[in-house]
């Protein structure tokens, strides 16, 4: 199957930003009162054709954003290969592991759709199990509506502690990754988008 033709959850954006008035760009805390509205709306998601969702701008495509940081408080990052799915993405490097949601008809709640999501696209993609991300913390969303890529798309944010030697690039031709501290981390430039504002708005924060 082609991977436009994935059916994946999305939220209208009329919807997700009540009408533009929790609109916003960056990085945006769960603690947030808007934050929380826009997380209530994820239940409303629907399914559609990937396809089309990728030149329309009155949905909001979810995807799964985690972050993970080590036991020497290092953070992974990765870089996006030419064998990856999202060619406006390539050569770019990322601190986030995950991707499109997909519904999960026997979830009972929105929050087991997200994470199981989430995990899925860990196991795919750095080969953590189930136990690995027990202690995966929602902690906010990403949003940029001034992208081409990211006006398509809103990210849920996760935050992971994970052993380093449980982490690994299952698939080498999409993914390079590497661990690093809170200097390179900062000092580095070419990242996505998202990226950029999650260190902006976490690790920069916290300089």
């Amino acid at each position: 199957m082609s991977k436009f033709d994935e059916m994946i959850t999305v939220v209208p954006r009329k919807l997700i930003f009540k009408d533009e008035a929790y609109q916003f760009d960056g990085f945006k805390s769960i603690q947030d009162e808007e934050t929380k509205y826009i997380y209530e709306t994820i239940s409303q998601f629907e399914t559609k054709r990937r396809g089309d969702m990728e030149e329309d701008p009155s949905y909001k495509q979810l995807i799964s954003y985690c972050i993970l940081e080590n036991e020497d408080d290092e953070v992974l990052v990765y870089e996006r290969l030419t064998g990856g799915g999202e060619s406006r993405l390539h050569g770019l490097s990322s601190i986030g592991v995950g991707g499109h949601m997909n519904d999960v008809p026997e979830a009972v709640t929105v929050e087991e759709v997200i994470r199981e999501n989430a995990a899925r696209e860990l196991e795919e993609e750095v080969g953590l199990n189930k136990q690995d991300v027990a202690n995966m913390e929602l902690i906010g969303f990403i949003n940029d509506d001034q992208d081409e890529v990211g006006k398509v798309h809103i990210g849920v944010v996760f935050k992971l502690k994970v052993n380093k030697s449980s982490v690994e690039a299952v698939e080498t031709d999409t993914l390079k990754i590497k661990w690093a501290d809170q200097t390179e981390l900062l000092n580095h430039k070419n990242y996505e988008t998202w990226s950029s504002l999650i260190i902006d708005g976490i690790y920069r924060r916290g300089e």
